[in-house]
């Protein structure tokens, strides 16, 4: 196995001071220039890094592949998937297409994408160009959040001139959900940047409704360099498995480049850090792994299942001794509450009533406080509009199952006598948006087997349904159905039609099963 190369730092995004840069023994990567200057302009950026080559559609999947380039916003998907399908849904679509890049991190312990648009918007642009070139697209969105990121890649747009195609930056809400592909091509194409509920790929239909390739800053970034280095030089670091470097966020105040493969604790000790109690990897939606896993852990997608842990947006956050593990958990998990899109009714009540619950115990609720915090996050899961309960209720139990002995004694009255240092950051939040005007969902023709749906941005937890057709709608404690699909019987299909029409909120539709 091909042992990974010497890690590398960015400037410090929220500090005034640059962090030092460690030398590269590989090729220029993502950072390369940026420890000789804080910012890279056009000039800089061609200097160090050359012209941008031109790829056709083909080359681009194939170069994709090669690399096994993936998603770095958190699913890591591959990307060549992503590249065919929106070029299916072109080809349906009249050659229509649009590529936009994902700058928003709504949450507080991931900077990597900041700094890629901060320090190097350049090599993010040129990744976005070079697909819409491949692909044939129309035109090239980046959705950001921060005002300073917005002024730096508006700068680096200004830098270029005049191009093809169409090029722009647009300021959207910063909240935790913005960042969600339906949520950022709303926002982009000038609604509510809210996640839609509907189960639809941007590649078939996404910024103005048509075919979408939709990743994030440091993917174009990575696809930029992989394009200038060629498969086998982009091979060059990381594993054979999994090669190329990757951008971290450490404690949520430091980026750094490594190679895939990189042990996790020497990242850490690069930072001037240790893991602490524990290390949260992949962010707020992610898994803490022990002290003793941290000392063996190694940076890479194949290491980490064994810990049940992913990268994720690539945030890692030691846990300091001086800090109380239960109140930083009861910390996000009230956040992520509030962070909630206020469209659907278990995410806008289940997620505030189950960071309740987790304060409660924690401050001497009892065992019975614990039992509730379980069945609380049993009543949010599989139920949003998007991934956030999900997310939420996994950060929770992730927790619990890391810190089992400080939440029992916390419950049981004893505590552990530290403070709750902030280690785990959260920010405010801005006021919810309004929710998009409900609007009929169409009923589709019922094959043989059919289920009755629950549209989450839709439901205003009338319970009428559970009238209508009991023993198919459960209501959870929180007055909203217990499942979003469910299964339906034959001879109840026309009951559960009547709760389709009966339904207030035009919330409910049968559809039919696969």
């Amino acid at each position: 196995m091909t042992a990974p190369a010497p890690t590398r730092m960015l400037p410090a995004v929220t500090g005034p001071e640059p962090v030092p840069t460690l030398a590269s023994l590989g090729p220029p990567r993502l950072l390369a220039g940026l420890d000789e200057m804080p910012r890279m302009d056009r000039v800089a950026h061609l200097a160090r890094h050359g012209s941008l080559p031109q790829l056709t559609s083909q080359e681009l999947v194939a170069l994709a592949e090669n690399i096994d380039l993936r998603g770095r916003g958190g699913a890591g998907f591959p990307f060549a998937r992503k590249v065919s399908a929106v070029l299916d849904g072109m080809q349906r679509a009249d050659g229509k297409g649009a590529i936009v890049v994902n700058g928003s991190e709504g949450e507080p312990s991931c900077l990597k994408d900041t700094a890629m648009l901060l320090h190097a918007p350049h090599l993010v642009i040129d990744g976005a160009l070079l697909a819409a070139d491949s692909l044939g697209a129309q035109e090239v969105a980046i959705g950001v959040t921060r005002t300073d990121v917005l002024h730096s890649v508006q700068r680096a747009i200004d830098e270029r001139g005049p191009v093809r195609p169409t090029l722009r930056v647009t300021l959207l809400t910063e909240r935790f959900v913005t960042g969600e592909g339906s949520a950022m091509t709303n926002g982009l194409g000038g609604g509510p940047g809210l996640p839609s509920g509907r189960k639809i790929r941007s590649s078939e239909r996404g910024l103005n409704g048509v075919p979408t390739l939709l990743s994030n800053t440091e993917t174009y970034a990575q696809l930029a360099v992989a394009a200038r280095l060629g498969a086998l030089g982009y091979r060059t670091a990381g594993l054979p498995t999994e090669p190329g470097t990757l951008l971290l966020t450490v404690a949520g105040s430091r980026v750094v480049e490594v190679p895939y493969g990189v042990p996790l604790n020497r990242v850490l000790a690069l930072c001037g850090m240790d893991a602490g109690q524990g290390v949260l990897i992949g962010g707020y939606h992610g898994t803490f792994i022990s002290p003793v896993d941290a000392r063996t852990a190694t940076l890479s997608r194949d290491d980490l299942k064994t810990y049940n842990a992913v990268l994720g947006a690539g945030a890692v956050l030691p846990l300091p001794y001086d800090t109380c593990p239960a109140g930083e958990t009861v910390r996000v998990a009230k956040w992520m509450g509030a962070e909630s899109a206020g469209q659907c009714g278990p995410c806008v009540l289940g997620l505030p009533a189950l960071a309740d619950q987790l304060d409660l115990a924690v401050r001497g609720g009892g065992d019975a406080a614990l039992d509730a915090v379980q069945a609380r996050m049993r009543a949010v899961e599989k139920r949003g509009a998007c991934s956030h309960p999900d997310g939420t209720a996994r950060f929770v139990a992730s927790a619990l199952a890391a810190f089992p002995e400080e939440f029992e004694r916390h419950a049981r009255g004893f505590g552990c006598g530290r403070p709750v240092t902030g280690a785990l950051p959260v920010t405010g939040h801005l006021p919810l948006l309004p929710s998009p005007a409900p609007t009929a969902p169409s009923v589709p023709a019922a094959p043989p087997q059919e289920r009755l749906l629950v549209d989450w941005t839709l439901c205003r937890g009338h319970g009428l349904c559970a009238d209508v057709v009991p023993g198919i709608v459960k209501l959870g404690p929180d007055g909203y159905p217990e499942k979003a699909s469910m299964a339906l019987p034959a001879r109840m299909r026309r009951r559960a039609q009547l709760a389709v029409r009966r339904c207030p909120a035009l919330a409910l539709r049968v559809q039919g099963g696969n």
